[in-house]
């Protein structure tokens, strides 16, 4: 009865009409929507979330894994969380430095008595588990942070529906980029990244407002309370904009329906989903 559902987010932001830039990510995030769509068929929500994040993290376009942001220190520090929706359980890392995929440690974490970890305890989790050591630094972020930081910020994430009816959802990022150490953003929080078995969510955008409105949980809970998620996301929208905040998320419920929303303030956000007839993308 249920039909496979997937919505993956590169993060939020303005291309300032760079056409070249807002082609490639256009094609990045089509065929990486493909390939966990593919994912998704063969496996689970949970496989296919996975899968999707870890190829996001694995672009460097993306402020996620590879390519994160430096932070005023000039050390990069992700943090990710995963959820599952059926199980209610929500794991994360928060600040964890020199890994490759920062998913994977949150999915790992998801099977621990303490599900969240930070900083170097997450790292050290993580050498525990046998994750490799990796510098996420590129050359690009590196002149990036010479020259003040300038540029998108974002966040990656994916939400997904399986055949058996569950639903997972994920966020990765790499932060903001020149922000004090230490700083947490709302991606590996209930504020950003959040699931039951009626919806999921994942935000992007600026963390400290999505936290303040606690955007994920506030639209998986209205859908729990009988709102459609039509009406869930465009009320959280209306509610954030009062503040003129800055940010947006993707979202599905458990019978397919897909909503991408965003603050009137906000750029775009960078989501892929097929809409029945072709994949859609922020622009197209």
């Amino acid at each position: 009865k249920n039909m496979e559902q997937l919505v993956i987010h590169g993060g939020a932001g303005v291309l300032e009409g760079k056409a070249g830039e807002a082609q490639k990510m256009h094609e990045s995030l089509c065929l990486i929507w493909e390939e966990t769509f593919d994912a998704l068929r063969k496996g689970s929500a949970e496989e296919a979330v996975r899968h999707g994040i870890r190829m996001l993290e694995d672009e460097p376009v993306y402020n996620a894994g590879t390519g994160s942001k430096l932070q005023a220190d000039g050390q990069v520090r992700m943090s990710a969380a995963l959820m599952d929706g059926t199980k209610n359980r929500f794991s994360g890392v928060i600040n964890v430095q020199n890994i490759r995929n920062p998913i994977e440690a949150a999915a790992s974490l998801s099977g621990e008595k303490h599900s969240v970890l930070s900083a170097d305890q997450a790292t050290e989790f993580c050498r525990k588990k046998g994750f490799p050591e990796y510098n996420p630094v590129t050359e690009f972020r590196l002149q990036e942070f010479e020259k003040k930081c300038v540029g998108i910020h974002g966040t990656v994430g994916a939400v997904a529906l399986d055949k058996e009816g569950r639903i997972f959802a994920g966020t990765s990022t790499g932060g903001i980029g020149c922000e004090i150490p230490g700083r947490v953003s709302d991606s590996p929080t209930v504020a950003g990244t959040y699931a039951s078995t009626k919806a999921g969510v994942s935000c992007t955008g600026i963390g400290e407002q999505i936290t303040q409105q606690a955007a994920a949980a506030k639209v998986v809970t209205r859908v729990e309370d009988g709102m459609s998620l039509h009406d869930a996301v465009a009320r959280t929208m209306r509610e954030s904009d009062y503040f003129n905040y800055l940010y947006g998320l993707i979202s599905l419920d458990s019978e397919g329906h897909v909503e991408v929303g965003k603050t009137t303030a906000l750029g775009d956000v960078f989501y892929a989903f097929h809409d029945g007839e072709k994949i859609r993308t922020f622009c197209s």
